[in-house]
């Protein structure tokens, strides 16, 4: 449990630091840049975390980059007025339903 509590702190942390990338508006501003860094660094420490703590290298890093793939695409449409095509939703699902297929598959769910 501790594993996946350190994942979710990972994928908050790299959602926030990639928000702050494209606030950054190409690191010509400084506080969104420092957030960036930091929150890089911090979702990289807590993935390595979780992942010294028992959580499976495919797994750990699917459900990282998935689940913050589909949060940051929900948030380009929200916060920054972005636009997803109709297939872009699809392809949204497959992501996330291949994530669930590897855990489910992975002996430890």
């Amino acid at each position: 449990m501790l594993a996946y509590l350190l994942l979710a702190g990972a994928i908050v942390a790299e959602v926030i630091a990639t928000t702050a990338l494209k606030l950054s508006d190409g690191f010509t501003k400084l506080w969104p840049s420092v957030i960036m860094g930091v929150g890089y660094l911090v979702a990289f420490a807590l993935l390595g975390l979780g992942l010294s703590k028992g959580l499976s290298m495919s797994v750990g890093y699917a459900i990282w980059a998935g689940v913050g793939t589909a949060l940051i695409a929900i948030l380009g449409v929200l916060l920054f007025k972005e636009t997803i095509a109709p297939w872009g939703f699809v392809g949204l699902g497959l992501i996330v339903a291949g994530v669930v297929l590897l855990e489910l598959n992975s002996g430890h769910s």
